[in-house]
């Protein structure tokens, strides 16, 4: 398949700390694709370098044929990759339709190079609100439109984020811990939705340390540790590989995020 997504030879320290060191991945267009490691292994800074939050020391990044190596993050945004966090980032004080309406107002600033304008042009307008009332109702929490974001609970609140996201129509999406303290019933909601925009076209690269979730939801998975890419495959040999287990080697008794041998 072909990459839709490539980080080549990344490297980034912050002092004297080597947070990725050589990274190489890539994101075949089409996948489901996990990203896994122990704590400090550079999951989170490899989104941060991809999206544009912060600057690369070495190497590039690529989405296509498009080197976007540091580019800023609202020209990362619009370029096709959507992006969530590990902490909800949604705008607390305004209503869940009012934060969809400022995702729109993104989109329409930035534009897309080579692709098709949106439908939706004017945010804010009738066919804005009409969008983004899809979007609300597929990851179901329509019924919360008009409620102010801080209302919501946590996992709701990674439901909003995710709809606001997909407000620009990403050609692949980024989620940094998906699942993580959100309730099983709203983990199968999430999975489920995924595998249903995956079937529609969007690409995914998903850092979670949920294994139940990643086994079952990836098509393929990375293991980082120490910053470097050490292995990638499908969920069922990841499982078992030694230098999967060798990357969580000392972790056992603290996290249970060991994948099963």
């Amino acid at each position: 398949m072909t990459a839709l997504l490539r980080a080549e030879g990344v490297s980034k320290a912050f002092g004297g700390v080597q947070a990725l060191s050589d990274c190489t991945i890539e994101v075949a267009e089409g996948s489901i694709t996990g990203l896994i490691g122990p704590n400090g292994s550079g999951k989170t800074t490899l989104f941060n370098v991809i999206t544009g939050y912060e600057q690369v020391d070495a190497g590039d990044v690529y989405l296509g044929g498009r080197r976007i190596t540091n580019a800023p993050p609202d020209k990362v945004f619009t370029a096709g990759i959507g992006r969530t966090f590990q902490l909800t980032r949604v705008f607390s004080r305004l209503t869940v339709m009012e934060n969809m309406i400022i995702a729109a107002h993104h989109k329409e600033r930035g534009g897309r190079q080579g692709r098709s304008w949106n439908p939706f042009a004017r945010a804010g307008g009738p066919a804005t609100r009409r969008r983004a009332m899809e979007l609300l109702e597929f990851t179901g929490i329509a019924n919360h439109a008009g409620a102010l974001a801080e209302t919501l609970s946590y996992g709701q609140r990674k439901l909003l984020e995710m709809s606001y996201v997909l407000m620009a129509d990403p050609e692949i999406v980024l989620l940094d811990e998906p699942a993580g303290g959100v309730n099983p019933t709203l983990i199968t909601l999430l999975a489920d939705r995924i595998r249903e925009l995956n079937a529609k076209g969007t690409t995914f690269l998903i850092v979670e340390h949920n294994m139940d979730f990643v086994m079952g939801l990836c098509h393929q998975v990375t293991v980082l540790d120490y910053g470097t890419a050490v292995v990638t495959g499908p969920p069922e040999l990841i499982r078992t590989d030694h230098r999967v287990l060798d990357a969580y080697l000392g972790t056992a008794e603290e996290d249970d995020d060991i994948p099963a041998a």
